[in-house]
Formats: structure tokens, sequence, C-alpha cells
């Protein structure tokens, strides 16, 4: 979870008042936080904040959430938004490269170090967790009056354009920073694949920012900044207009005044940002049924109040105004938990549950750990992996085409996780790959779950890297394996991309197709960079367990 550092004097300066330590200790855990250090000697504090709160990710948004949770002013807290002369042009060269970009014009604060330690702060953390490591969003906050606009939001070549990065003492292209420069180096990553990178350039042509990687020397904010410009690229609009919302009224905290910006591109010319508040309507029988209370309309709206929300009764229920700072919020169940804070988590008190269940190990699950002993008898070492893998690995490099029924991960982290395994043995390759440095033979095997179609499937694998690694060795350990467990067993020849032709065959008890066995493939054993041969099994333990039972 992250972890948010801040002066204690800062902090209250920001709330108005100064709040004792102890306060801080007792009431900041109430609102989603984790007590790291708040010595009374110490100026320094430090709270680890849960992930789903972004908005708290900084000094200015702790403030702004006890202002409200200590009842000084709940409710919503509003920001006027002017208007500004400035342009940001975006050219359809970025669509296939990172295609969204918001913006803002923030003038007025007083630029001193604990505003410059708090957005670096709020930056970094918001990279890591609403960015997914600047994959999904990144941020770049720039000296206004350092650049010219009207600016431009396009994609370039490699070495097309030039400029001093941050921290750096030299002018790189873009293709020099990416392996010359340490933020280069560190998300490289992220662009990996694109012929064109995408580039904030002002009317003179100077660099602003190469997103997702790093800004330009040339707009460091500083404390004799006047106005900050900020730009904000991603992948996900909505990601990327929560971001910018969240930085922009932080700096509305420090007294800043947030003025929009023009983002013109085909589909028309927008002011950004939007700090309207959004508008819920919220049922009170449905959350007293959530949180198990018994609060009325107006009760309701306090507690909501007290989370910095706008709330008004109805008739029908309650009217919800959602900061424009709350990414959070998606769904009235987020509001029930708000109300559940606001409440105050000390006053629920505690009781006995009135109904009672016993838990059992599934059957699958007991079946698959009596497979466990057997296979550390026949010289194998279980392995735990990951159930997130890539599409190459779980077919391109077993030679088996893409299945377009895998279930993917919408916003994977890395590409390494896009998809849940549909088979056990491509993770077992994988450490293979890792361990290849370390003395063979090596025979690694896994019980697990894989994921077909809409549901689980326990699954058993193993397999055996080293000079005379071979199909007779796959063959007789799963003989002995089906042995061990009362099952018959035969195998007939078959055809598996993973597998050597003629080397490879179907697992049969009673008749009924259990597994695959095999001599891995030369092209499977390049994919994973193995220089050895490998055997290889993989077994459906679930079959198994019925055929035994029955």
């Amino acid at each position: 979870m992250p972890v948010i550092n801040f002066s204690y004097s800062d902090l209250c300066g920001l709330v108005g008042q100064d709040l004792p330590k102890a306060v801080l200790r007792e009431r900041l855990p109430m609102i989603g936080a984790d007590l790291r250090s708040a010595d009374d000697a110490s100026d320094e504090m430090s709270f680890e904040f849960f992930p789903d709160r972004p908005d708290l990710y900084s000094v200015e948004g702790i403030a702004r959430a006890l202002r409200s949770f200590l009842d000084m002013e709940p409710g919503l807290r509003s920001y006027a938004v002017g208007s500004s002369d400035v342009e940001l042009r975006v050219d359809p060269s970025v669509s296939s490269v990172r295609p969204y970009i918001w913006s803002a014009l923030v003038e007025g604060n007083e630029v001193d170090d604990p505003l410059i330690r708090s957005m670096m702060d709020l930056q970094e953390k918001l990279h890591v967790t609403l960015g997914r490591n600047r994959r999904k969003v990144a941020i770049g906050l720039h000296d206004f009056s350092a650049v010219r606009p009207p600016f431009t939001y396009k994609a370039v070549g490699p070495h097309e354009v030039s400029f001093v990065p941050l921290q750096g003492d030299r002018v790189m292209d873009l293709a020099e920073i990416l392996v010359g420069h340490e933020k280069g180096r560190a998300y490289a990553d992220v662009l990996k694949g694109k012929e064109t990178f995408p580039v904030i350039l002002d009317s003179d042509g100077e660099v602003l920012s190469f997103p997702p990687i790093i800004n330009g020397v040339r707009t460091t904010v500083t404390e004799s900044t006047k106005s900050i410009f900020v730009d904000c690229t991603g992948t996900d609009l909505n990601a990327v207009k929560s971001a910018v919302n969240i930085v922009v009224t932080a700096l509305a905290e420090r007294g800043g005044k947030v003025k929009t910006v023009r983002v013109s591109g085909a589909d028309g010319t927008v002011r950004a940002p939007d700090l309207d508040p959004r508008t819920m309507d919220l049922d009170v029988d449905y959350v007293n049924r959530w949180i198990g209370t018994g609060l009325d309309r107006s009760e309701m709206s306090r507690c909501l109040m007290r989370m910095g929300h706008g709330a008004t009764a109805t008739d029908d229920g309650i009217r919800v105004l959602v900061p424009a700072y709350r990414a959070d919020v998606l769904h009235p169940v987020d509001l029930a938990e708000d109300v559940a804070v606001g409440h105050g988590f000390e006053r629920f008190g505690s009781r006995l549950p009135t109904r009672f269940t016993y838990g059992a190990e599934e059957a699958v699950a007991a079946f698959s750990a009596r497979l466990k002993p057997i296979m550390i008898g026949l010289g194998y070492t279980e392995v735990v992996t990951l159930s997130l893998s890539s599409r190459g690995e779980q077919y391109d490099a077993l030679g088996l085409a893409r299945d377009a029924a895998a279930v993917s991960i919408r916003n994977p982290v890395t590409e390494d996780h896009e998809v849940l395994r549909a088979s056990l043995l491509p993770s077992l390759m994988a450490i293979l790959r890792k361990n290849k440095h370390r003395e063979l033979p090596q025979r690694l095997f896994e019980a697990g779950d894989v994921v077909w179609g809409t549901r689980n499937r326990a699954m058993l694998s193993g397999v055996s890297i080293h000079p005379k690694a071979s199909f007779t060795e796959a063959k007789s350990d799963v003989l002995s394996l089906m042995q061990a467990m009362g099952l018959p067993c035969e195998v007939s020849a078959a055809e598996h991309g993973a597998f050597v032709p003629g080397r490879c065959a179907r697992v049969l008890s009673a008749g009924h197709p259990v597994g695959v066995l095999g001599e891995v493939s030369p092209s499977t054993l390049v994919a994973f960079g193995l220089g050895y041969p490998a055997a290889a099994f993989e077994l459906d333990a679930e079959e198994l367990l019925t055929l035994r039972s029955g």
C-alpha cells in the first residue's frame, strides 16, 4: 500500500488549525490509513493508505479529508475553474501509440519545497497505482513560463526529436533515452513494440515531455515557478481524467487557481479539466442492509458529508454529489462504504454471528494433495506459480493456436500477466528458464488450477530436464503415478504442439482421456531459452478423481 510521508506542521497549516498528534493517530486510521510513524518529537509523519483512495496520496488530500471527517468543513469541496486561451492539439498519430491526453493550467501557487516534494510524491504514487506503472496513466508537471503554447501531442520517430531529459546532462533523442537514461530503462517496456513514440511539444518545437518516460529539463518546476501546466497521457481516458483531477485539486488546496486548457483533436475541442461533481442517487434501505444500520436519510446524509460528498435528502432517498477527485466511487456500494466510515466503525459495536457455517476441504483439493507425495517420491520438486500468464507463453511457445476464449485481463500490469493460464506446463518451463544456470537434472511439478472457459480446472503437470530426458521417462513416471493411485493406464499416439511428433502420447484411463505426455519439442525449448532435452506431462486431476471415485 502507498506510504505517504508528510510534515506535521505542513498538514496543520493546510487543515487550518493545530491538530494534536494523538487525534491524527486515532482518526486517520478510521478513513483508511495505517500508522507507520508519528513521533511526538519529530515533525515528520508517515501513514500507509489503502490503494482504493488515490485522492489521499498527498498531504493536501489528507488535510481536505480531515476537515470533512472531523466536521470542520463537512460536505462537498467546490473548486472554481477559470478558462485560459491555452490550446493543446492532439495529432491523430498518437491514436495507436498512447491515445489519450488531458490537461490543466494552475496559477497562483506559492511554489515552495513542501509543494514540490508533495507533488513529486503524488505523481509517483499515482503512476504506480492508478497508472499501473505508467502503462495506464503518466503525469507531467511543467513550468508554464518556460514554454510557449499552443502545445502539440503527437507521435514521432525514435530519432526525430532530441532534448535534455530531467536528471540528464546532455541532449538525447528518444531512442537514446530508452537505453541510456534511468527512467528510460525502467519504463521502456511500456513502449515495447511501438515504431513511433509520443511527445508533447510547444509552438517552438521545444519538448515538454516524452510520455510516459520523462519530462524535459527545460520545464522543471522550481520555487520560481508561477504557473504549472499539467499533462496526463494514457490508455484509459477515465483514469487519465481522474489523475488530472486529483493533482489539480491538490494544488488548489494550496491556493492554486485552476484554469482550463482547450484540448482539440479529430473529435472536436473540449475543455479540460472538468471538476463538476457526479450525481448519484442512493437508496437508504439499500445502504442499511449492506452495513447493518438503521440510519434515516438525515443521519446518512451527514455521514456522506463527513466523507466530503454533497448530500441532500429526497423523497426517494439521497441525492449525492461525488467530488471529481474521488475516482474510487463507481457504484452505490462504494457510497455505502463511505456511510459506514462516516458513521464511525467504533459505533458499530460487536456481536456474535447469528448464523454458523462449516467449511470442508473440496474433494478435488484433497485429491490433489494426495498426488503431491507421489510426485515427490518420483523425484520431483513442487513449485507454485502465478495464475496469470501471457498469450506468448500459453500458446505461441507451445506451438498452439491462440484461444479466443482465453480469459483476458482488461488492464494487465505487464504483458506477462495478460491472461489466466489454461495450462500449467508454460509456468514450469518458465521456471526452468530462470534456473537454467543451475545443475541438472531438474524435475519440477505443480498441482494447481487452470481456467477453461468460465470455470477453474484442477491439473497436475510435471517436467524433467537433463541431457537424457526422453518420451520414455515421461511415460514411465505417468505409469508409476497412475499405478500409485490404483488407476489403469494406457497411452496412445497423439499430436501436440509442445511435443516432438512421434514422441507424444495421449494418456487414457479406462478408455477416458486424462492427459498428455511427451518429449518437449525443440521449438518450445528455444522459446523458453533452454538448451537441454526435456520431457513433460499434464494430467486432469478432476477427471482422475472422478474415475477413482467411480
